[in-house]
């Protein structure tokens, strides 16, 4: 076990009008498990934790406690605004090559523009965090570090009391029998606005038929109620568990978790190279290994999930092609096979510009049309006046950045809102001019099934 004290030098952040100093020391401890780091804040952090695990399982991140929060209601500025407000807050960070860095976790709601509060309340269109402890997990090595992000000329006796602190959460995570969490009790649930879901889908193919709009997705939630009161620990076990190919995140504000396992990437930046995935066009999983490559071979012969597919794919290759010295997309797409589902998917990777940076491209990025639609401004239009819903976070990009400009983002589709004893679960498709209300109200039945399974629900197909 080591440790080393970090601190940068004074800084001023955003509108903050006094001096901040951002103090920083590292351990790196033996083994230790994520969730049990997280459930381990459940008394003290309830509402200021965040858990993230990338799909190739090689990273993970778990926040307890806000040592800083960029959160904006700038809407078209707010990705600027908070690109700025971490650049201003890490700029003089020193570190040891070896260690990992203060990470900035959170998200952007899909639509700012949207006024329905729904669930969401008062939830901010930027919200971000900075962990008083953050645990990371790269590859086999665990990192505890605490932060502190203060005003105050002394503060030794503040971060004396968050080390014994982070001492007590080690040693719970490490000594505590990992615990077993039962499935929730679902007691009923609501398909919300149905009728309505229904009837947009007809409206919506009438206006594409018109050209108003080229594609737009058109998502709806259900709400499921439970006997008793959910835990986010509990949650996420079952997320944890039963969807280990997708990216796991659980992301609390107050009393709202919102939490899934999503399939696609937005944007990944390493180093100064840039991954994002295609992700459109799906179709369920076969109960046998023959029905399932039948199944598969149909999605890629399919003229429907080809074009939804297209659209994706030459509007991230256009970002790209903005942003990075150079890039490559493969020609055709192949499958994305997950649990309950399997896409279309085609990887897209390139070197960036000196000048492109992560935030940038999520800024370019969202939405795609695999989760807005074609053109852009006008399906968003389009979405505001049929659906019967705020979105929030769902669909929206969710993730992470370190003070190097390294990160990674997610789309957070295959995900719900949780507060108290009801949960909302999301989940839309693309309709075009020959979609049909019937068969896209399907799909959204298969791709509710990862959150409904992990809340131990079960729809009456």
């Amino acid at each position: 076990m080591h440790q080393k004290w970090l601190q940068t030098t004074e800084v001023e952040v955003g509108t903050v009008n006094s001096k901040l100093s951002f103090y920083i020391e590292t351990i790196e401890v033996n083994r230790l498990s994520a969730l049990a780091f997280f459930a381990a804040g459940e008394k003290q952090y309830k509402g200021q934790r965040f858990f993230w695990q990338n799909r190739e399982k090689t990273f993970t991140l778990v926040g307890l406690g806000h040592a800083y929060v960029i959160e904006n209601n700038a809407n078209n500025n707010r990705f600027d605004l908070v690109e700025e407000e971490w650049k201003e807050l890490t700029k003089n960070i020193v570190k040891e090559e070896s260690e990992p860095q203060p990470i900035l976790f959170g998200g952007f709601t899909f639509d700012p523009e949207n006024d329905k509060k729904d669930v969401w309340g008062d939830f901010p269109q930027s919200f971000f965090a900075v962990a008083t402890f953050q645990l990371v997990i790269r590859n086999d090595n665990a990192y505890v570090s605490i932060h502190l992000v203060t005003d105050k000329e002394d503060s030794l006796e503040e971060f004396e009391a968050l080390r014994q602190e982070r001492d007590h959460l080690i040693h719970a995570a490490q000594v505590r029998e990992v615990k077993m969490y039962e499935k929730p009790a679902m007691a009923n649930y609501l398909e919300l606005y149905k009728e309505d879901y229904l009837n947009s889908i007809n409206e919506v193919t009438s206006l594409i038929k018109q050209n108003k709009a080229e594609k737009v997705v058109i998502a709806r939630a259900l709400e499921m109620a439970f006997s008793d009161t959910l835990t986010s620990p509990q949650v996420l076990s079952h997320v944890i568990n039963e969807q280990p190919e997708s990216y796991l995140f659980g992301l609390e504000r107050d009393d709202l978790l919102f939490f899934g396992a999503s399939p696609e990437r937005l944007v990944k930046v390493e180093d100064g190279n840039a991954l994002s995935s295609c992700v459109a066009g799906s179709i369920k999983r076969g109960k046998t290994a023959e029905e399932d490559k039948m199944l598969g071979q149909s999605l890629l012969n399919d003229a429907k999930n080809l074009g939804e597919h297209r659209y994706v794919v030459e509007m991230i290759a256009e970002t790209f092609a903005k942003n990075c010295l150079d890039y490559k997309v493969p020609k055709n797409p192949k499958l994305l096979k997950i649990r309950d589902i399997q896409h279309l998917y085609t990887p897209v990777e390139g070197k960036l510009t000196p000048d492109a940076t992560i935030l940038q491209l999520v800024k370019h990025l969202h939405p795609t049309p695999a989760l807005g639609g074609v053109p852009r401004k006008e399906a968003l239009a389009v979405i505001r006046r049929y659906e019967s819903m705020n979105r929030g976070l769902y669909a929206a990009p969710l993730g992470w950045i370190d003070a190097e400009g390294n990160g990674e983002f997610a789309v957070a589709i295959r995900s719900a809102a949780q507060i108290n004893n009801k949960a909302f679960l999301y989940a839309g498709g693309g309709i075009v001019a020959d979609s049909e209300p019937t068969s896209e109200y399907e799909e959204t039945l298969v791709k509710f099934r990862p959150m409904l399974r992990a809340l131990g629900g079960q729809l009456n197909e």
